[in-house]
């Protein structure tokens, strides 16, 4: 069995039952660090409707919360949802501000035509596509 996550008709990603348990309960456990909803309908007939742009502030908020902190047990908590997110994110066309973090490092853009890797931005933005591009690999549509 899998489930849905779309917008409109366009899916874009369809894990098993408990991966996309997993990725909802994940979502719930992190929003209060943002103060905002998640964007995540309610899984209904094995389809999650996502409010794209509800989403996007939602995961905008994670990164920037992400990028504040140099908690390395936050950091490790909060990477694979974002990852996996920003996937979603990406899927969907939208593009995230970069991150008001205040070291340029910290700079987090993502989107088709968002600065990748060797375009200027460092490791920050290149540690956000590494790791949502291997997420994208393992994540079927």
């Amino acid at each position: 069995m899998s489930q849905y996550f779309k917008v409109g008709d366009q899916v874009l990603w369809n894990p098993s039952n408990g991966v996309a348990g997993l990725f909802m309960r994940s979502a719930e456990a992190v929003a209060p660090e943002t103060g905002l909803s998640t964007g995540l309908g309610l899984m209904d007939n094995d389809e999650c409707e996502i409010d794209l742009p509800a989403f996007a502030a939602f995961v905008t908020a994670l990164v920037d919360r992400y990028e504040h902190s140099n908690n390395r047990i936050l950091h490790s908590l909060m990477e694979g949802f974002i990852a996996t997110a920003l996937v979603l994110v990406e899927r969907g066309g939208v593009e995230l501000p970069a991150s008001d973090a205040d070291d340029d490092w910290k700079d987090v853009q993502v989107g088709k035509d968002s600065a990748w890797p060797g375009t200027g931005q460092v490791r920050g933005v290149e540690r956000w596509a590494a790791l949502s591009a291997r997420h994208a690999r393992a994540m079927p549509r």
